[in-house]
């Protein structure tokens, strides 16, 4: 089981479309619809009904989703502690030059 195929998999089931999924994920459409294709006959179980003109998840197919989420889920990085470091406010400070402006403080030179 390649992570690829999972990639493609996670995609198709969360668009239940295989031309947006392979869009979203910048490859051909055959590409995924191939990679999904192998990861049905690895694992031995249709994962999508494709007999009708929507696609939709077989229960292996959603149940496989759920598994993926989940394993997600669980090595997800812990979310940061609270606070943090305070921050003074600077203000706004001098403005930027805008091009063509006369400088502030600055007089022209005479000829």
């Amino acid at each position: 089981m390649d992570t690829t195929q999972l990639q493609h998999f996670t995609a198709v089931a969360e668009e239940l479309n295989f031309t947006r999924a392979a869009k979203n994920l910048n490859v051909p459409r055959m590409t995924v619809s191939l990679s999904v294709k192998n990861l049905e006959a690895e694992l031995g179980h249709a994962l999508f009904d494709r007999s009708t003109d929507v696609t939709r998840l077989t229960k292996a197919g959603a149940a496989l989703l759920a598994d993926i989420h989940y394993e997600a889920e669980k090595n997800a990085p812990p979310p940061p502690p609270p606070g943090g470091k305070a921050k003074a406010s600077k203000g706004k400070g001098r403005t930027p030059a805008v091009k063509g402006a006369p400088r502030v403080g600055k007089k022209r030179q005479s000829r």
